[in-house]
Parts: C-alpha cells; sequence; structure tokens
C-alpha cells in the first residue's frame, strides 16, 4: 500500500495584506505565519511515525522552505524539487490583486476553475502534461509515503488525474490531502484540504 500527501506551502502573505494572485513567475518565500504552518505540518507528520519513502517538492522557494521544516520535524532529508509540481502560470493576472483578477475574469470563471479545473483565459496551465506526470507518479511500484510539497494550482491536477471529484478542488496553505494507491493501483481519496489540529493561520 502507498501513501501519497500532497501538501500545500504555508503563506506567502500575513493575513493583514490583501491577496494577490501569486503563481510559478513570482518566487516568494514564506511569511512568518507560513513558517508556523510549515512547522504544524512537520509535528503533525512526525507525530505519525510514517515510513516516509521520499519528500519532494517543486522548485519554488516557498515549497522548499516548507518541504525542509517538514524534513526538520521528521528526520528524513528533502530529495529535491520535482518540475512537474511547480506552480501555474496565472499569465496576465501573476501578481494582482483578486478584486482585479475577479473583475477581468468573472465570478464563473473563478469558479470552473476551483471545482473542475478549467484554466480561465490566458493563464499558461498545460494541464495535459501536468496529469501525465500525475499519473506517472501514481503508476509507480512501490509500498511506504511519499510527501509531495506543491502550490495550490498544481496540487488539483492529482485528483483531475484519477478522476476523484470533489465539490471544490482547492487546497489552504498549510494544507493537505492524502491519496492510497493500493496493490492493484486502485487510487482512494482519504481526505482533501485538511490542517493539522491547532492550525489557525488564516486562509489564502
Amino acid at each position: 500500500m502507498r501513501r501519497i500527501f500532497i501538501i500545500r506551502h504555508g503563506n506567502t502573505f500575513e493575513s493583514s495584506a490583501d491577496a494577490r494572485r501569486i503563481g510559478a513567475g513570482t518566487d516568494i518565500p514564506l511569511v512568518e505565519s507560513g513558517c508556523a504552518q510549515a512547522d504544524r505540518l512537520g509535528a503533525w507528520f512526525a507525530a505519525q511515525n510514517l515510513p516516509i519513502r521520499r519528500l519532494h517538492s517543486s522548485p519554488l522557494l516557498r515549497a522548499q522552505q516548507t518541504a525542509t521544516r517538514i524534513a526538520a520535524a521528521t528526520g528524513h532529508p528533502v530529495d529535491g524539487p520535482l518540475p512537474w509540481l511547480n506552480e501555474i502560470d496565472h499569465g496576465p493576472d501573476e501578481g494582482r490583486p483578486e478584486a482585479q483578477v475577479l473583475a477581468r475574469l468573472g465570478a464563473q470563471a473563478l469558479t470552473a476553475w476551483d471545482e473542475q479545473g478549467i484554466a480561465p483565459k490566458d493563464w499558461i496551465v498545460d494541464a495535459e502534461s501536468r496529469i501525465a506526470a500525475w499519473k506517472d507518479w501514481f503508476a509507480q511500484a512501490g509500498e511506504g509515503v511519499d510527501l509531495l510539497v506543491t502550490s495550490n494550482g498544481a496540487a488539483r491536477f492529482a485528483l483531475l488525474a484519477l478522476g476523484l471529484p470533489l465539490a471544490n478542488l482547492k487546497l489552504r496553505t498549510g494544507a493537505f490531502g492524502e491519496l492510497t494507491i493500493d496493490e492493484t493501483g486502485r487510487a482512494q481519496l482519504i481526505r482533501w484540504d485538511e490542517r493539522p489540529l491547532n492550525s489557525s493561520a488564516a486562509a489564502q
């Protein structure tokens, strides 16, 4: 049995800051609350005493910092970044305040993204290759636990690759999902968008 945890990095904005649409084109670090979220994730995974096989992150600093803190808590080193875990490119909306993104695209387009993974106009997502990469990862043989630290835009393609529908595909910062793959290759979604207990940091 394989267990795969898909983890979103911690906060990159404090709760007092205006939310902006940040993707692959903006490589920013965790803020203080994001470091605390990463530490809570690390403490939770350490407490589970899991047989961690691999710990990977996306190439972005925020994901690597989250993975490093999980590694420090669990004692399993970071196995390096995987390019296909990188966040999507928001195109003309990169770095723009959420209110401006909503005004440009409309609520329906953003809802379709969060509920169905349909990319809004002018975003660069490359859904086909992302889904293929997730399928390849799920098809690998072996047992144990994989921890994959990524971003909200990238994580949803794991569910789309397996045809596992949810009302909302979004992962909050500092949250994770868990999938299992049995000996026959059948995937099951155990949980999604769950934060470790006592996590009170604001959502992004």
